[in-house]
């Protein structure tokens, strides 16, 4: 007879999984992280976005007695997550600024009572006096630090107020705590370690790969006529975030697909506080919305059928890309990530570093991560098994995954050897003193006021056999092979120590044929017949009402991976639906039957 309490654990925490939230098994990583916890061991965990690190603390929650404290940062997140929660027959509860008095009271008086399971709650509110004299009354069988990655100076979002969580960890340092984030780098781990107080804790780091995400890269050349021929390969229905790198961008982009009949909404932090808390709302409780936002909007964001996320912009850093791009096919489904990059974006970025308040270590920091950026950008191999190696993962750089446009389309090169010879004595016979776009008149033998004086050189006109585009790319792949840099305030273009090297051995160089790829398949799941595509739009119409009768997100009645496998299966029993992923109890009870008269519909004329 087994008698190990680790499986009786496990054994219960599956009853759980399936009954009250409808899934069948964990996933990587949760049942240990479960099994951790519940023997009231600490636990930090690295999960990419979409590998369930909610069900890790959600779980043990509901089996430990007493209430468990989760630390989240954003309003938006802790309104759905307590919303999906509630609606699978959790009792749980939000604690932020928008938390009205006579909530606030309720919240206290089932804490007492032992009646409340989880308690979501803002970092800053949840290390006051007041709110620590409370709690030291209440039994605590959990704490949970989301977005732990904030800790640290060294993360892609510091903020100061994380750090003071060290006072609840210190306090209550007998009950677990779990501290978790989607990326993190060494640096990082240590310092979530070292502030928290999580010496003893259980580290366990997930894979970082999202097989559901096809990524594409293109170079900019009129990025928005760009984005609408992306948006549009979509189809009308897809929900997706376009990221932007200014709030006067983001506010045009919005307006011109708009204007191209595409459901676009903005995000900034500069737009009025009720416009932008309305724009949100729509994109959680609407079918194909298109967020334009910049990266003010998304952290905590947990909707789970977003089917793409472009960037019009390069962002600057490659965990501030995994992150972003992470935030499409939370649910499992095909998403894309597409990007969208010039030459002018990194060097903008470079600027916003130079002219930022931060330390020079920190600047050097920042700096490498974005050389990092722009290497992902122009590399020839598996953009995944780059990204993947970025993030601390080895892996083979030539192996495919099948998923990314090189290795859909793998990119055509060229021997490039003359044409960098003769890009690189340009830049040194002009004493580095041009910039990109005077560098190449002179290669191309365009005659302007700027460069009258470099028109007796050797070199002038050489590289008159490559376009201003063509050019470009070479400019750009030098850069991202360290044989380039851009000085930041004249912007002229600096050979490195590696170009002169270059120069005196003579290597052969093979770059990129710039040109763009024209992969787009849509990122959502297409129905081949009629009957199928009908079954669809009425469950996702009905789907719609509910969510706007129950006063939540369309994704907390249920998900696009829900929506596909009901198309499919059309249940029309009790015993079909606890077979559909994600619908547990309290779902079927409360939408069972709705569900099933809409799919006996379609079943019936399929038999007929």
């Amino acid at each position: 007879m087994d008698t190990n309490p680790q499986n009786d654990f496990l054994s219960s925490a599956r009853i759980l999984l399936h009954d009250t939230f409808g899934y069948t098994d964990f996933r990587p990583f949760q049942a240990e992280i479960i099994t951790a916890l519940l023997q009231k061991r600490s636990v930090l965990a690295l999960m990419p976005t979409g590998a369930g690190k909610s069900m890790c603390y959600q779980i043990p929650a509901l089996m430990a007695d007493g209430v468990s404290i989760v630390i989240s940062p954003l309003i938006a997140l802790m309104d759905d997550q307590v919303a999906a929660l509630r609606l699978a027959g959790v009792n749980a509860a939000a604690l932020h600024s928008g938390t009205q008095p006579e909530q606030v009271k309720k919240i206290a008086n089932d804490m007492q009572q032992g009646c409340l399971k989880l308690l979501y709650i803002a970092p800053e509110r949840a290390v006051t006096q007041r709110f620590l004299d409370f709690i030291t009354q209440i039994n605590i069988s959990l704490i949970a630090i989301d977005e732990a990655h904030c800790v640290s100076q060294w993360g892609h979002d510091f903020r100061p107020e994380y750090r003071r969580l060290s006072v609840l960890t210190t306090r209550f340092h007998n009950i677990p705590t779990i501290a978790l984030t989607a990326t993190a780098d060494l640096r990082t781990r240590d310092d979530i370690v070292h502030y928290l107080y999580l010496q003893n804790a259980q580290i366990f780091i997930s894979p970082f790969d999202r097989a559901n995400i096809e990524y594409r890269i293109v170079e900019k050349n009129n990025g928005k006529k760009q984005l609408l021929k992306f948006i549009q390969s979509q189809g009308k229905n897809a929900c997706g975030i376009v990221y932007c790198n200014s709030r006067k961008k983001v506010e045009n982009i919005a307006a011109f697909l708009c204007e191209e009949k595409i459901n676009a909404l903005p995000y900034h932090a500069g737009m009025d506080n009720e416009q932008r808390q309305n724009n949100q709302r729509r994109f959680s409780l609407e079918d194909g919305i298109v967020m334009v936002a910049t990266v003010a909007f998304g952290m905590g964001i947990d909707k789970p059928d977003v089917r793409f996320v472009a960037h019009l912009d390069m962002p600057p850093s490659i965990e501030r890309f995994y992150q972003e791009s992470g935030r499409a096919g939370r649910d499992g489904q095909s998403a894309i990530s597409w990007l969208c990059y010039g030459l002018n974006d990194w060097v903008l970025l470079r600027q916003r570093i130079e002219e930022s308040q931060a330390s020079v270590e920190q600047k050097n920091i920042e700096y490498i991560k974005l050389a990092q950026m722009l290497a992902f950008c122009e590399t020839t191999d598996c953009r995944r098994q780059y990204l993947l190696n970025c993030l601390g993962e080895k892996h083979n750089l030539h192996n495919k995954c099948d998923n990314c446009d090189n290795c859909i389309e793998p990119p055509t090169l060229f021997d490039a050897t003359v044409a960098v010879q003769k890009l690189l004595s340009a830049i040194y016979r002009c004493q580095q003193r041009l910039n990109v776009g005077q560098i190449i008149d002179i290669l191309r033998g365009k005659i302007t006021p700027e460069i009258q004086e470099y028109q007796g050189l050797s070199v002038f006109g050489v590289g008159s056999e490559y376009s201003e585009r063509q050019w470009r790319s070479i400019v750009r792949q030098c850069i991202a092979k360290g044989y380039l840099n851009i000085a930041i305030h004249q912007l002229a273009l600096h050979l490195t120590p590696t170009a002169a090297d270059l120069l005196k051995n003579k290597q052969n160089i093979h770059l990129h044929i710039p040109y763009e790829k024209h992969q787009f398949k849509p990122s959502h799941t297409q129905f081949f017949t009629e009957r199928q595509e009908k079954l669809l739009n009425a469950l996702r119409l009905w789907r719609r009402q509910t969510a706007e009768s129950q006063q939540v997100p369309a994704f907390v009645i249920f998900s696009d991976k829900t929506l596909t496998q009901l198309v499919e299966y059309m249940p029309t029993t009790a015993f079909e639906l606890h077979q559909i992923y994600g619908l547990g109890d309290a779902k079927i009870n409360a939408f069972g039957e709705e569900i099933m008269a809409i799919c006996r519909q379609f079943k019936n004329v399929q038999a007929a």
